[in-house]
């Protein structure tokens, strides 16, 4: 672990975090409507309730199908993510092919079951029709610096589900601190990542501006090294157009345009597609 560990600077200079999120907070306050779309493109679609029902997802499938014929100058969301009981219910109601589904496994979201658990989950997923998995680290074993268990588990699942997306979870309200935030960003993409994420939005803080700024660093850096594009998704608290466009433009800043499409950008949110389609249609409205 120490031998990939050591090809990175892991130090966090957080006088340049700061310049970065402040410049994202102002940049924010513009509300382009450009930025604005490919916000909404980068969604994905949340729900992830003890109480959702199959009539529920089947009703989410339909509406997000049916999204292009209300909105035809629009794009859609990039992804609809739930448990895995729902999947089958999406595949069977979901036309809109751009559209992926994404399920939680892993033992999603405290991730305190056996590994063989988390790999066999993760698997039954893609069979059942998930296009990406998210899944979060081990947190207890990362806070007690056992970085291998860590690594070895992350890159079982990923070899499992093969092709499909494995969105990495790193949980950052627990770890808190940034050059550890780094560290797990870069243990995740040397494991395989194809997206790293701040939270599950059900413990702990949800995503700060701070942490999407280091995990990108670490992205850009993991990019340098080893000429892989990994993905960033903010997730947890996202609700409001002003937010997500914070996030949008750490991205801008930090990794460039290249990263804002929908293959490297996601946004986790349940309640923001409505703000963001809201001011959209407003900004729109207000040219004419």
């Amino acid at each position: 672990m120490g031998k990939f560990i050591g090809k990175y600077d892991i130090t966090v200079d957080e006088q340049l975090i700061k310049e970065f999120v402040d410049t994202a907070k102002e940049e924010a306050k513009k509300n382009d409507v450009g930025a604005l779309k490919q916000c909404f493109n980068s969604i994905d679609l949340t729900t992830l309730n003890a109480t959702d029902t199959l009539t529920q997802a089947k009703q989410m499938a339909e509406k997000v199908s049916n999204f292009t014929n209300v909105y035809n100058d629009l794009p859609n969301v990039a992804a609809i993510c739930v448990y895995p009981a729902l999947i089958n219910t999406l595949r069977e109601n979901l036309t809109d092919k751009n559209v992926s589904i994404a399920a939680v496994t892993a033992g999603f979201p405290a991730s305190q079951t056996f590994t063989e658990v988390k790999v066999r989950e993760s698997v039954l997923a893609v069979e059942a029709g998930a296009d990406e998995v998210d899944i979060v680290i081990s947190l207890g074993r990362f806070l007690e610096k056992n970085y291998q268990f860590v690594y070895d588990e992350i890159a079982e699942i990923k070899r499992a589900v093969g092709t499909k997306h494995v969105k990495v979870i790193l949980e950052t309200g627990a770890i808190k601190n940034l050059q550890l935030i780094c560290t797990a960003s870069l243990i995740a993409m040397e494991a395989g990542a194809d997206f790293i994420k701040t939270s599950t939005g059900k413990f702990y803080d949800a995503a700060t501006p701070e942490a999407v700024c280091v995990m990108c660093m670490a992205i850009a850096d993991y990019n340098a090294k080893n000429r892989r594009q990994v993905g960033i998704k903010p997730s947890g608290g996202i609700v409001t157009t002003y937010d997500a466009l914070i996030y949008y433009n750490i991205v801008k800043l930090v990794l460039g345009n290249y990263w804002l499409n929908n293959k490297l950008f996601r946004i986790g949110a349940s309640r923001l597609a409505n703000n963001l389609l809201t001011d959209i249609v407003g900004l729109e409205t207000a040219y004419f």
